[in-house]
C-alpha cells in the first residue's frame, strides 16, 4: 500500500468517526443557526422572580459558549463564565427541550426559553404556558420527572 492510499483510507476513518460522534451527540433545543433555547441567558433564570414570573434574559452576541454542538447566548461575561465553568449546573433538563412533551411520550420539542420553572435547582423548559401550568399545579411532579426523564432517555438511546 502506498502513502496515498494509506493517507485516503486515514482520511475515510477519521470522516467515519466523526461522523459517528456527531450521530451520538445530544439533541439540543437550538435555532436552525444552532443558538441554543432561543439564545435566552440559561444562568439568569436561577435569580429571576418566579411570582409573578419574570421574563427570561435575552443573550447576546458578545458572550457565548459553544456546547454539546449548540451555541448558548448570555446577557453577561459573569453568566457565560459560570456556564462555561460548570454547564450541567446551569442547562435546562432535556438541552431545553419541552420537559412537558417529553412527560407525555410526545419526543422532542424545541422550546425557545419563554416558558419556564425551577424545580429544586433544575431548569425546565415548556414549550407553551399550558405545559408549564399542568407542572406547577401538580400536587407532585415526581410521576412527569420521571416519564420525562424515561423518555429523554430513550431519545439517547436510539440515536
Amino acid at each position: 500500500m502506498n502513502f496515498t492510499s494509506l493517507y485516503k483510507l486515514l482520511l475515510i476513518a477519521g470522516l467515519a468517526l466523526l461522523s459517528i460522534g456527531a450521530f451520538a451527540a445530544e439533541p439540543v433545543a437550538k435555532s436552525d443557526e444552532g443558538i441554543a433555547i432561543g439564545g435566552r441567558d440559561s444562568v439568569t433564570y436561577h435569580s429571576l422572580e418566579r411570582s409573578p414570573q419574570d421574563k427570561a434574559v435575552a443573550g447576546v452576541e458578545s458572550y457565548v459558549v459553544e456546547w454539546k454542538g449548540a451555541t448558548w447566548q448570555f446577557g453577561s461575561k459573569k453568566s457565560a463564565d459560570l456556564f462555561k465553568a460548570d454547564p450541567e449546573r446551569y442547562s435546562p433538563a432535556y438541552n431545553g427541550h419541552c420537559a412537558n412533551a417529553l412527560s407525555l411520550d410526545r419526543g422532542l420539542l424545541v422550546t425557545d426559553g419563554t416558558h419556564w420553572e425551577i424545580f429544586g435547582e433544575q431548569l425546565y423548559l415548556f414549550y407553551a404556558a399550558r405545559g408549564r401550568d399542568r407542572w406547577i399545579n401538580a400536587d407532585d411532579i415526581t410521576p412527569f420527572v420521571a416519564a420525562a426523564n424515561s423518555a429523554w432517555e430513550n431519545i439517547l438511546k436510539n440515536q
